[in-house]
C-alpha cells in the first residue's frame, strides 16, 4: 500500500501564463471493456494522444483492458506520463498495466478513489459501466455540494451518455435537483475536444472552450 503527501505550491508567473496552468493531471474514468462501437476505443486513443501532446498527465484506474488500457497505452506511446491506481483485489482481474510510469496498488476501493481525486486537477468520463457511472456521479455530487471546483468533462461519444443526461433532466423536472444545488459540468461529443474543454474550464487559464463543448446545467 502506498500513501502520498501532496505539497501545494503557489504558481509562478510563467506557470500562470501556460495554456495548461492549473491543469497538470486529468483523471479518466472509463470501461474495462471495449464496448460495442469502435468509436469508443478510437476516443480513448485520441484522448491519450491529446494528454501527452498537452503535457498533461493521466491518472486512471490502473487496468490494462478495454478503454482503460487503450487510453493508458496511447498516452505512454505518445510520450505522456501515466499514473495507475488500482486496488490489490483487482490487479489480476483487470490485468494491471505495469508499463505505466507510476503504479500505486491500494488496499481497497476507498483508498483508490481518494488518491485518484487528490492526484487530479480535472475529471473525464468516457463510456463505461456502473463503476464509471458511480465514479462520475460521485464527482458530480461533491461538486454540487461545493466540496471541489475541479472541472468535469462528460465525453458523450456516439451519444453514449444521452440516457444519463435525460435522467438528470427528469430529476430536475421532478425537483430532486433544485435551485441552489445545481449539477454543472461540460459535455463534448468529440474526443479531440476533451482536453481543450478541461483547459478552458480551469478558471486560471481564461482559454476559450472548443466549439464542440457545451456547459450542462441541471
Amino acid at each position: 500500500m502506498n500513501d502520498h503527501t501532496l505539497e501545494h505550491l503557489e504558481p509562478t508567473e510563467i506557470e500562470m501564463n501556460s495554456p495548461t496552468a492549473g491543469l497538470h493531471a486529468i483523471c479518466v474514468y472509463c470501461g474495462s471493456g471495449p464496448g460495442t462501437h469502435p468509436a469508443y476505443m478510437t476516443a480513448a486513443r485520441t484522448l491519450g494522444n491529446s494528454l501527452a501532446k498537452s503535457n498533461i498527465g493521466l491518472v486512471y484506474g490502473g487496468g490494462g483492458m478495454g478503454l482503460m488500457g487503450e487510453v493508458a497505452r496511447s498516452t505512454i506511446a505518445a510520450g505522456g506520463k501515466v499514473t495507475g491506481i488500482i486496488p490489490d483485489f483487482l490487479s489480476e482481474r483487470e490485468h494491471m498495466l505495469t508499463e505505466v510510469q507510476e503504479l500505486i496498488v491500494t488496499a481497497d476501493m476507498r483508498e483508490r478513489k481518494r488518491l485518484m481525486f487528490e492526484r487530479s486537477d480535472a475529471f473525464v468520463a468516457l463510456p463505461g459501466g456502473v463503476g464509471t457511472l458511480e465514479e462520475l456521479v460521485e464527482q458530480l455530487t461533491w461538486s454540487q455540494l461545493g466540496q471541489h471546483r475541479k472541472p468535469i468533462v462528460l465525453a458523450n461519444i456516439n451519444g453514449f451518455w444521452d440516457p444519463f443526461l435525460e435522467l438528470l433532466r427528469h430529476m430536475r423536472t421532478q425537483q430532486f435537483i433544485r435551485n441552489g444545488i445545481d449539477v454543472q459540468f461540460n459535455v463534448v461529443t468529440a474526443a479531440e475536444a476533451i482536453v481543450p474543454a478541461a483547459i478552458a474550464a480551469c478558471a486560471v487559464t481564461g482559454a476559450p472552450p472548443p466549439d464542440e463543448a457545451t456547459l450542462a446545467k441541471f
